[in-house]
C-alpha cells in the first residue's frame, strides 16, 4: 500500500491531522506519520496496543517529542481498527 492518508487527532483542545502511510512487510505492519518535520513510526506490541518507534539518530539531535502527542496518536491509531 503505497497511499498517504490523514491521521486527524484532537490533542489539548486543538484539532491535528499528520500525514500517514500504512507499511505491511508480510505479517507485520506499522504506520509511518510525519510530525513536524520527523517521521515517527508506530507499531503494534504484544498487546495489540501502539508505539511510537523513534530512530535513535533522531533521539540524539536533541528533537523534543511531546509524549502525550504521541499517545494521542496511538490512541487514534488504535481506534481505526475498530
Amino acid at each position: 500500500m503505497d497511499e498517504y492518508f490523514n491521521i486527524p487527532v484532537t490533542y489539548q483542545g486543538e484539532e491535528l491531522s499528520f500525514t500517514s502511510k500504512l507499511l505491511m512487510t508480510g505479517y507485520i505492519h506499522k504506520f509511518q506519520v510525519k510530525i513536524g518535520e520527523e517521521i515517527i513510526f508506530f507499531e503494534p506490541d504484544e498487546d495489540g496496543n501502539y508505539r511510537a518507534i523513534i530512530d535513535q539518530e533522531q533521539i540524539n539531535n536533541d528533537t523534543a517529542y511531546d509524549e502525550g502527542l504521541l499517545k494521542a496518536i496511538a490512541n487514534v491509531i488504535e481506534s481505526m481498527k475498530e
